[in-house]
């Protein structure tokens, strides 16, 4: 069969072990810190998770420079703890659910936050905010093992002065009870990736600046916001 164009090559992201990790979807956590959902006007309880969702295209390695991007004068940074999946799993418990880790990496939910902001004020889906071209930099995905996944610090300087600071301890939902959660509502498949939340401090970038996250045990990821998107 002809086909009418190229597929899309498949977004492959490192990992410390020398081998590639295939992006399949991204699922990322909403207000997942208590401080951070204060700062956007929200008071943290523990409902369920709300969750979004991305294309693995917007994964960018570490090293990228990213462009910033059209339709937003509030580019912001949001640091945070990526979930590599490698097994498929549905409604697994919250023993069962790190089983389904391959590892873990740093990661950035870069956000339209203007955008944002009308989307959830008008009760719309946040799709232009959050799902933006180049705007998931994710560092090296670090095998599970080892790693401890229940605390650490987590951080973001922008051009050298911290910006974000917490400890994954501080999640309001645990990794294990957000594979769970998720596990509910779709079969995950090795390749997904969940990008878990962010702690308080998020704010704008301009051009030129350089953002560098880091958790303990994980190692940095540092990306550098370029010229407006053409």
């Amino acid at each position: 069969m002809t086909l009418t164009f190229e597929p899309a090559t498949t977004v492959l992201a490192p990992t410390t072990t020398g081998e590639s990790f295939p992006v399949r979807r991204l699922f990322c956590i909403g207000r997942n810190y208590a401080a951070h959902a204060r700062e956007m006007g929200k008071d943290p309880d523990r409902e369920p998770p709300f969750f979004f969702t991305g294309w693995a295209e917007t994964v960018v390695p570490d090293g990228s420079i990213i462009a910033y991007p059209q339709a937003t004068s509030d580019y912001q940074h949001e640091i945070e703890l990526v979930i590599a999946i490698g097994k498929s799993g549905r409604n697994v418990t919250e023993d069962q659910a790190l089983g389904l880790v391959y590892g873990y990496a740093v990661g950035l939910d870069m956000t339209r936050r203007d955008l944002q902001f009308i989307a959830r004020d008008s009760g719309r889906p946040w799709d232009a905010g959050k799902n933006v071209e180049e705007s998931k930099p994710l560092g090296p995905i670090r095998p599970a093992a080892g790693f401890d996944e229940a605390k650490g610090a987590i951080t973001l300087t922008v051009n050298g002065v911290t910006k974000q600071t917490g400890d994954l301890a501080e999640l309001i939902w645990s990794v294990p009870e957000v594979i769970a959660h998720l596990s509910r509502f779709y079969r995950l498949e090795p390749g997904d990736l969940i990008y878990t939340g962010t702690p308080a401090g998020v704010g704008p970038v301009v051009q030129g600046d350089v953002l560098v996250g880091a958790i303990d045990g994980l190692g940095e990821l540092t990306v550098t916001i370029g010229p407006p998107a053409v």
